[in-house]
């Protein structure tokens, strides 16, 4: 039955191997079943309501990309996103958590109704890969000052803007040794290396007394955010500012990581048409949207999910089998809301490094696309709006390659992006 489902011969892979591969994905991503309760907790959120919000979108996200569109990866809370739900829609611009989640539904109903019509493909060929990278690389530098504040490696100064933290302290050393082992296992290719870096800190953090381990195994949370959405400022601009920011990020992310797993996952044809990436997208934005409704913020698919494929997974089976995993994990919320912020910031540092690899794209001898992207990386993070990010970067790119007379880079897609930035900065500065 398992063979006709999920077509184990045709994709020449065993029930065997689809398990070990699932295995594979889930500790290689689990980190997140620790991080992203975190991160929603300093929105708002209840520990436990976020850790069940988590574990059930995520599973939920798993089941339908593996059932409906027969890909072997993984779908959970986004790594930048998630932080930018909590530090700058929250606590930043002052919204309730219940808000934010209303702004993710939104942008996920958007997202999910765009990749219905032909649009999404038009877009995708509209925009410079330079422009995409830079985008990439931008999150992944806000989400990286997001983890070294945590961390306290850096602090806020008032003559620098930023400073060095105190290294001292037992929890900021803890901090930075973690993120040297994370990156050590990793480079080793131990499966689930920041898993195993997490929990090691926080071994250390509670043997020394710095921090309180107050369980292992209980039975499932009943907390929950479930429908507590207020969309009682979806007609103001800052709603539609963070509608924007994330709409356009999910896009990114979303389609560049499917179209990066198909060629590995075995799912590109020789056509160069890649099997179900209509449903493999509509998989991932409704799970946002199921995941809104739960009490989490974005959700999208995990490049982790090349563990998954190294081990041999090739079909559903794997993504199904990582869904099972997510939910056993509901009967560890004791251990999950003992590990330490100081153990779980490094997490963010490192996962930083890898949105770092887009920048490979870009042509670092051609001013008009290294300036852009320079532009967008290093205004995420010092104004902690992704949105201003993409905004500037994309005037950039058009004032650049419009004096250097290349209008053939100027495409639709640039203009129609660069004309919402235009929109959102006049709204924003009356």
């Amino acid at each position: 039955m398992l063979n006709k489902i999920f077509k184990l011969e045709e994709r020449n892979t065993n029930f065997k191997t689809e398990i070990i591969a699932g295995i594979s994905t889930f500790f290689t991503l689990s980190f997140i079943i620790a991080v992203n309760p975190a991160i929603l907790s300093d929105a708002g959120i209840d520990f436990a309501a976020g850790f069940v919000a988590t574990i059930i979108a995520s599973a939920l996200g798993c089941f339908m990309i593996g059932i409906w569109a027969g890909w072997p990866v993984a779908i959970a809370p986004g790594m930048g996103l998630n932080a930018y739900f909590a530090y700058v829609v929250v606590l930043g611009y002052g919204f309730s958590w219940q808000q934010a989640l209303a702004a993710v539904f939104t942008s996920s109903v958007l997202f999910f109704l765009f990749s219905l019509s032909r649009a999404r493909s038009w877009l995708i060929l509209s925009i410079p890969k330079p422009l995409q990278a830079g985008i990439t690389a931008g999150i992944g530098m806000f989400l990286a000052m997001i983890g070294l504040t945590s961390a306290g490696i850096i602090i806020e100064n008032p003559d620098t803007l930023i400073g060095i933290g105190d290294f001292t302290e037992l929890p900021v050393l803890l901090s930075f040794l973690g993120l040297i082992v994370m990156a050590g296992l990793s480079y080793r290719g131990l499966m689930g290396a920041i898993l195993l870096s997490i929990i090691t800190i926080s071994v250390i953090g509670w043997s020394i007394g710095i921090a309180e381990i107050e369980g292992v195994i209980s039975k499932p949370p009943l907390a929950s955010a479930t429908f507590s959405l207020d969309f009682s400022q979806i007609v103001s601009f800052s709603f539609l500012s963070v509608v924007f920011a994330m709409f356009f990020v999910d896009f990114f992310d979303t389609t560049g990581t499917l179209t990066a797993i198909a060629e590995p996952a075995k799912l590109r044809k020789t056509d160069g048409t890649i099997v179900n990436l209509d449903k493999a997208v509509l998989s991932d934005t409704s799970a946002s949207i199921f995941g809104s409704l739960l009490g989490t913020s974005n959700m999208t698919t995990y490049l982790e999910s090349a563990a998954g494929l190294k081990a041999g997974g090739r079909t559903g089976l794997t993504s199904i089998t990582v869904g099972i995993l997510f939910l056993s994990c509901l009967f560890f919320e004791p251990l999950f809301a003992s590990i330490p912020s100081f153990a779980t910031a490094p997490a963010l540092i490192f996962v930083a490094a890898t949105f770092l690899s887009s920048l490979r794209n870009v042509n670092w001898d051609d001013v008009s696309e290294t300036l852009p992207v320079l532009v967008i990386i290093l205004v995420m993070p010092l104004t902690f709006s992704i949105a201003a990010g993409i905004a500037f970067g994309f005037f950039a790119f058009v004032g650049m390659k419009s004096l250097a007379g290349e209008f053939r880079e100027l495409t639709p897609g640039v203009w129609v992006i660069s004309t919402f930035g235009l929109i959102w900065l006049i709204l924003s500065v009356t």
